[in-house]
């Protein structure tokens, strides 16, 4: 080796750990009988039991760790896994994000998420998109070739839809899984959703309109710029714009259309989440502000300034109002005495948070589906934040939908769809 460092090898020289072996390991590469350092850092050679036993019940943090249904928790707290939680953050999980363990077997390999692992079945890592043993992986559906914008199951009908920034609607046969329609939007679909046998479309200036039943297709003008949100709620459509006001209109049964009703001006930059609750709608923008407004009167009543960054998704729960930020929390509002919504709890991730979306599991239980953008899916307990587990993905999860029978659907930014069930024979539709 040249000792003045060409070539990387000095570098190389000084990454090299002493031969006293790095903390009593194994070398995995040795165990697989595939290593090729001389010398190996690390023991060619199994540790006595007494010391197996002591590595594998102490984390890479010095802590304990205990697995319980693939799902991390502190042991101390196993006790109070029996009964339901009742604070937020305070349950089984004591609020802590679920950490995996030092063990790598119970770690994703990433190069199997790009598809590029070249180890097979000798990786050291998981192949897996998940790790929990409450849900399942159905099948993958494939087509879309930029990142899926929304996901919807009109009522009456046999098929699953799906919009992307490709461009395009497409037409799942929910028996076969196969596609059976692409429609070209002729712009990128921002969102979609469904309420009734509608199918609500929002692109660029404008708000598709479509009844899977009677196949009446109408156009909604009035959106200044892409439509990032919709929601139905007060009998009113309410769609969220680029340029950051608002729009909602009302059916008209009398001329099977949508008539204009009002609009909201308020946020200064585009709205990327609306949900509607108790008379009240809620609206997430990526000026990092959440406004409330009051259906009765159209006004905004509240404006909350708490998130420090783009507030990606809102969500009603309960009495609770559950809002997401790239700010890396979760934050959880409840309605004072004075009728102004307050935080009572906030959570938070490592990463920034994209979507929430909140289902029932087998056992009717509520549960939080949390996409953050290091390309995973977590699910919580409510309200107790206690992890359940986690999806992965190639690249972030920007659409996740709720299907019937405890079926559930996840669209990435590469444009692959993906549908889960949870484990079990009857499942209640959420």
């Amino acid at each position: 080796m040249d000792a003045d460092g060409r070539n990387g090898n000095k570098r190389f020289h000084q990454r090299l750990a002493p031969l006293d072996r790095v903390n009593n390991k194994v070398c995995y590469h040795w165990r697989a009988g595939r290593c090729n350092r001389h010398p190996c850092p690390f023991l060619h050679s199994e540790l006595p039991p007494h010391q197996q036993q002591q590595q594998q019940s102490v984390a890479p943090d010095g802590g304990a760790v205990a697995k319980r249904n693939n799902v991390w928790r502190n042991p101390g707290t196993a006790g109070a896994a029996s009964g339901p939680p009742s604070k937020w953050g305070k349950g089984r999980g004591g609020g802590a994000v679920g950490r995996p363990p030092g063990r790598a077997s119970d770690r994703i390999c990433h190069y199997f998420l790009a598809g590029n692992c070249t180890y097979g079945e000798n990786c050291r890592f998981l192949h897996s998109w998940f790790i929990s043993d409450s849900f399942s992986l159905l099948t993958p559906l494939q087509g879309h070739q930029k990142a899926v914008s929304g996901i919807a199951l009109p009522s009456g009908s046999d098929k699953l839809y799906s919009g992307s920034m490709d461009e395009s609607v497409r037409a799942w046969d929910c028996q076969t899984g196969q596609c059976v329609g692409v429609i070209n939007m002729g712009g990128e679909v921002g969102c979609m959703i469904s309420e009734g046998p509608w199918l609500f479309i929002g692109v660029r200036n404008a708000v598709k309109a479509w009844n899977t039943q009677t196949a009446t297709e109408l156009s909604l003008d009035g959106p200044s710029g892409q439509v990032y949100s919709l929601v139905v709620g007060n009998e009113l459509l309410f769609a969220g714009t680029q340029n950051g006001r608002i729009l909602a209109w009302k059916f008209s049964a009398v001329g099977n259309c949508f008539e204009p009703a009002a609009f909201f001006d308020g946020h200064q930059l585009s709205v990327v989440s609306l949900v509607v609750g108790a008379m009240r709608l809620y609206s997430s923008s990526m000026d990092n502000t959440i406004r409330v407004w009051d259906l009765a009167t159209f006004q905004c009543i509240q404006t909350l300034t708490d998130h420090t960054s783009v507030v990606m998704s809102v969500l009603c729960w309960d009495q609770f109002l559950l809002s997401c930020s790239l700010d890396k929390t979760i934050k959880v509002w409840v309605t004072t005495e004075s009728g102004n919504l307050e935080v009572t709890y906030t959570h938070t991730e490592e990463h920034g948070v994209l979507a929430l979306c909140g289902m029932h599991d087998a056992q009717v239980k509520p549960v939080l589906l949390c996409s953050c953008n290091d390309n995973s899916v977590r699910f919580y307990d409510l309200p107790s934040f206690s992890e359940r587990g986690k999806i992965f993905s190639k690249e972030e999860v920007r659409a996740i939908q709720i299907g019937p029978g405890g079926l559930f659907f996840t669209g990435d930014a590469t444009g692959e769809l993906k549908v889960w069930k949870w484990l079990t024979n009857e499942v209640p539709n959420s």
